[in-house]
């Protein structure tokens, strides 16, 4: 079995971390590129940067905060954020990114999935899928543009297929459980697992070493990514993986 990662996730709006809860009020969380050189003397195994404003202006903001930050941590990271060409994954990718996240535009061209994989390769293809459960199907749907817009699309079906077109990488949060605190969807990302092969990190809900424990076991996540516990100082990543090294997770 691979060994467990502990992600940290950063989302940059105008240059600067904020947070909320189900995606809505929002609040300042620090200088991005502080907060991504902290996280790697912690011990992070990677970081995820979204740029969620993701408008011209923060496309160019995050170039910069993607070069500044990749001169300031050895760990590897994502980003996404108003990606809707190869051209601007090759821009990201340039400034110092490993990967690149991509959830939109994924949507409104599944191709882009297929051409980067080909480009770049899948190991640097992570899809971000954003999904909140639909009580009339029984089952999760897709959203998009930061949660705001719904797809009409089933999340299982869409895991399987932007695994298909060589995707290297799932992230997928719940919608429902994002910000709250109360532990991740166990039965999203256990039903995501189980649709795929590739890794999946779940994200949405972490508020205690618990939950991580849960997201590997239960959930069968190959990651865990949270936001809020790490930015407001409610659990260090050092702790987090001594608790879970304790438990018998093999972490990296």
């Amino acid at each position: 079995m691979l060994a467990k990662r502990i992600i940290p996730c950063l989302d940059v709006k105008d240059g600067r971390v904020v947070k909320g809860v189900n995606f809505e009020n929002l609040r300042d969380a620090g200088d991005p590129v502080e907060l991504a050189a902290l996280y790697d003397r912690e011990g992070a195994d990677e970081l995820v940067f979204l740029d969620i404003s993701a408008s011209v202006e923060g496309r160019a903001t995050m170039i910069e905060v993607v070069r500044k930050t990749a001169g300031e941590i050895a760990i590897p990271f994502t980003v996404g954020g108003g990606i809707s060409h190869v051209d601007d994954m090759k821009r990201i990718l340039r400034a110092g990114a490993d990967k690149i996240g991509i959830n939109t535009a994924a949507v409104l061209n599944p191709q882009l999935i297929a051409d980067g994989a080909r480009r770049f390769g899948s190991q640097c293809i992570v899809v971000a899928v954003d999904a909140k459960y639909n009580d009339a199907w029984g089952e999760w749907e897709v959203y998009t543009h930061g949660g705001r817009k719904s797809t009409g699309i089933r999340a299982l079906a869409w895991v399987k297929e932007v695994e298909a077109l060589g995707a290297g990488e799932i992230l997928l949060t719940s919608m429902d459980a994002d910000g709250t605190k109360d532990g991740f969807d166990l039965k999203l990302t256990s039903a995501v697992a189980d649709a795929v092969g590739i890794p999946v990190i779940a994200s949405g809900g972490a508020g205690k070493t618990e939950h991580f424990m849960d997201v590997f076991t239960d959930g069968k996540a190959d990651a865990g990514l949270a936001a809020t516990i790490f930015h407001y100082k409610e659990i260090s990543i050092p702790e987090l993986k001594e608790d879970l090294r304790i438990k018998g997770v093999e972490i990296r």
